[in-house]
Formats: structure tokens, C-alpha cells, sequence
């Protein structure tokens, strides 16, 4: 059956995947788990996602390690292997993730090279996908899973500058900043690595900051701080904001020492800044932090202090619109931000999900465990126990709990979608018990995982 010489496909009760990245590739290995069927497409030619270096479009640049540690972050029955570093490399993180998908056999249902052009809600509620190419194939359910870092975020300011402006999806490593007086906007966990980069090989290197974060440093007592925080005692935030900002205080003392602006928050209230290395490059002079910028005049910078400054080279870290252009229509947005149930389910719109379209305090791989896990539990429900899927859909609708863990989040575009990540995973956790579907604990994918797995290479 054609349509306008496309190729059409009926596909049943079967679900759509878009994106192999670390997300999709969670959202697989569920499906599979649940015994449902499924197709996946992804664009490049290998799994990864933004991880993958050669993957057109991806913000990843050289220097770049995970912000959370190796032995929290991993898929659950998949750990990160103990020869990683607590703090992985994007190429030791790449390797992982394809060796997850090869351990689990999730390459066989994925077609490579080949992108998704549009998704369109029929009036019988199911969902046709457009591919490259024109073919056509229609699903029961749809699940994007493209990620949120690819669509860069481009400030507008005023005046004319005679340098290079690029954002820092463009950069890759060290060595673009040689011989070159270069300014970061931005202060996120990426524009503070890229910062550093330009600290140790700029001509001159500034950093200029809209507002103050607070620093934690990516070891406390001599363990990674995501451990510290897990695996010590549950507080309540009232009981742990002032204790880690003792210890912050003790750590790094008064940060505006170094020209940084004081934060115009509480700790936690915005993601802070796991990055240390940046407080030692100022401390040392070897990049210095200015305030934000108020316009430009040929090939010099004026900041909103008054001070100016003769650059070559800015590079915006300022972040991504959190567009998903082939289904943006069927998404509430709202500051740039998708609005979904638990940051999963579409509230309008039957079938259609997000995977990963969230921010958080805490590392990605096990909340897309926990957000494919429900999703496909849904999905299963759909066809063996509708009753049940009803009883859900119910919440999909009108459920509102709060994931703020106790944190008033800052009022920013970024924080639209920001929750704490317990809160979160105790919501999922509820919803298991109340649906009975079942524990994610440790075994769970162990009859999925393949005898002959090739393990994640031991350095030579």
C-alpha cells in the first residue's frame, strides 16, 4: 500500500522509539523486558547519542567527564566497570553505552542512518511516523527520546562584534583557544569545563556570569560527593542545606574573592557547580571572571560593571532550546520546557512520552530506568490489563504530586521542568506498588543480559 509513492506500514500494536542514545536504549531494553514489541530509529550510524564525538550536532567536546560517579551512575544490572575513574570520560562513557546495548542485544531491532521527519496523531489515536526518506509507519505509541541538547540557545545582545561568536556546541578541544584573547558566556557544568580549557591555553581567558553559583567539588573526604549525599542518612533539605553549606564554606571560603558574583540563591535551589578546577584557574589568575555582558563595539566586550575587555573569540555555553521538532506540536511547552506528567507522559495526548526531558540533582541512567520501566508497564497494561491502564490514565490527567523535595527552585526558563530527584523516584516507586508492577531492583534484566556479552575493555 502506498501513499504519494511513500511507503506505508501498519505496525500493529508495535511502539515507536525515537533515538538510540543512553534513553532510548533504556527505553528498549523495558519494552523487551515486558515482552512488547518495538522499532527504534536513530539518525547516526551507531548508538551513544550525544556521547559519540562523531556524531553530527552533539555538544560533546574532548575534555568532558561525567558530572555524576561512576559507581551511581550506571544501568541498573549493568554497573560502570571498577577500572572507569569515578569520574568517567565522554570516550569511557561512549564505549559503555554501546557495550550496554551489545550485553542487552539492543542492536538488532535499531535502524541506523535514518531519521524521523514528523510525527502525526490520526484521528484514531494512533501515531504515523514520517521517516527520511518518506516512509511512512504507524504505531501504537511513540516515545521520544532525542535528548535536549541539540538546539543551541543563542542570546541576543547588543552592539557589533568584529571577532568569532560561536556557541559551544561547535567546540571541541583545547587547542581552538590557542593564541587567542577568549570570553565563555555562561556558567553552567559545561561552560565551567570549557572555561578551563581556555584557562590553560588562551592568550587571556574571562568567564563572564549572569548570576553566582555555588561550588561542590567533585570529591568530599576523599569520595565522590554524589556518594556522600546518596549513601548517607536521608535528611530533610531544611537539615541539609546548612550542613552542606558549612562544608562548602570551610572548602572553598568566599568564592567572590575571585571576582565571582555571590549567588542569588539558596544551595540546591539551582544545579550547582560540580567543578572546583575552575575556583583553582581563577585563584591563580589564569582566568578571571567578569559580570554579564552589556554589549559589544567592534572587537571589544563591554560588561554591565562598566569594564571592557579586547577578545578574539566568544563562545556562548548558554544552553539549548528544548525543541523536538518532528512532534513539537503535540507538546505543552511552557519557559522552552516541556510540561508531562512525572516529565513522561503526555497529559493531551494518548501514547506519546519523553524520555529524559527533565532536569535534575542527580546522575541520568538509573531515573531513565525508572522513567522506561513505567512507561512500558503502562504500555503493557494497555493490552493485558486495561482496566488498570485506565485506573492510570486517570493520574495522567489529574495527578499534580510535588517533586520539589522541599526546594523553592529559582524562577528560570531552565527550572520549569527541575524536580528532586528522590521525590521522583519515590512517586515511581508508588506508582509500582499501586499498579503492581513490580520492583526495579538488582536481577531484574538479568535474564535479558547475553551469555556472551563482550565486557567494557580493561585499559592496555
Amino acid at each position: 500500500m502506498s501513499d504519494n509513492n511513500n511507503t506505508f506500514h501498519d505496525c500493529g500494536d508495535s511502539v515507536c522509539i525515537i533515538g538510540a542514545g543512553p534513553g532510548g536504549l533504556c527505553m528498549a531494553r523495558a519494552l523487551k523486558r515486558q515482552g512488547l514489541s518495538y522499532e527504534q530509529f536513530e539518525r547516526h550510524s551507531d548508538v551513544g547519542g550525544v556521547w559519540d564525538l562523531d556524531n553530527p550536532g552533539t555538544p560533546m567536546y574532548e575534555s568532558a567527564h561525567f558530572i555524576s560517579s561512576r559507581d551511581l551512575s550506571g544501568f541498573l544490572d549493568f554497573p560502570m566497570p571498577k577500572h572507569f575513574p569515578d569520574y568517567p570520560s565522554n570516550r569511557q562513557i561512549l564505549e559503555y553505552v554501546r557495550a550496554f546495548a551489545q550485553a542487552f542485544d539492543l542492536y538488532g531491532p535499531i535502524r541506523f542512518n535514518t531519521g524521523v521527519e514528523q510525527v502525526f496523531k490520526r484521528e484514531d489515536g494512533r501515531w504515523l511516523v514520517t521517516l527520511a526518506g518518506g516512509e511512512q509507519r504507524c504505531y501504537r505509541a511513540v516515545v521520544c527520546a532525542t535528548g535536549c541538547n541539540w538546539d543551541p540557545n543563542m542570546p541576543a545582545i547588543e552592539g557589533q562584534f568584529t571577532g568569532e561568536i560561536r556557541h559551544s556546541v561547535t567546540f571541541r578541544k583545547a587547542d581552538e583557544f590557542k593564541g587567542k584573547r577568549v570570553m565563555i558566556v555562561g556558567a553552567g557544568n559545561s561552560g565551567a569545563d570549557i572555561a578551563c580549557d581556555a584557562a590553560t591555553h588562551a592568550d587571556k581567558a574571562f568567564i563572564s556570569l549572569r548570576r553566582g553559583y555555588h561550588f561542590i567539588p567533585k570529591h568530599l573526604f576523599g569520595l565522590p560527593a554524589d556518594e556522600v549525599s546518596e549513601k548517607g542518612p536521608q535528611l530533610p533539605i531544611w537539615l541539609v542545606r546548612p550542613l552542606f553549606s558549612l562544608i562548602l564554606r570551610v572548602l572553598n571560603g568566599d568564592v567572590t574573592r575571585f571576582g565571582l558574583p555571590k549567588p542569588d540563591h539558596k544551595l540546591f535551589e539551582s544545579h550547582p557547580l560540580m567543578n572546583t578546577q575552575l575556583l583553582h584557574y581563577l585563584q591563580h589568575g589564569d582566568i578571571q571572571a567578569r559580570p554579564d555582558v552589556s554589549h559589544y563595539d567592534g572587537n571589544e566586550v563591554i560588561f554591565k560593571d562598566g569594564r571592557r575587555e579586547t577578545l578574539d573569540l566568544v563562545i556562548y555555553a548558554t544552553g539549548y532550546k528544548w525543541s523536538c521538532k518532528y512532534a513539537a506540536d503535540y507538546f505543552e511547552w511552557k519557559g522552552g520546557r516541556p510540561q508531562l506528567y512525572l516529565s513522561i507522559f503526555s497529559r493531551q495526548h494518548h501514547n506519546l512520552f519523553g524520555i529524559g526531558y527533565l532536569e535534575t540533582n542527580s546522575s541520568a541512567y538509573k531515573l531513565f530506568d525508572n522513567e522506561a520501566h513505567a512507561i512500558a508497564c503502562y504500555l503493557r497494561d494497555q493490552l493485558q490489563n486495561p482496566q488498570r491502564a485506565r485506573d492510570f490514565e486517570h493520574l495522567i490527567a489529574h495527578d499534580d504530586p510535588d517533586l520539589t523535595g522541599g526546594i523553592n527552585f529559582i524562577k528560570s526558563q531552565r527550572h520549569e521542568v527541575y524536580l528532586e530527584v528522590h521525590a521522583l523516584k519515590e512517586q515511581l516507586r508508588k506508582l509500582r506498588q499501586r499498579f503492581a508492577w513490580g520492583d526495579l531492583d538488582d536481577g531484574y534484566y538479568t535474564a535479558l543480559r547475553q551469555p556472551s556479552a563482550t565486557p567494557v575493555a580493561q585499559p592496555a
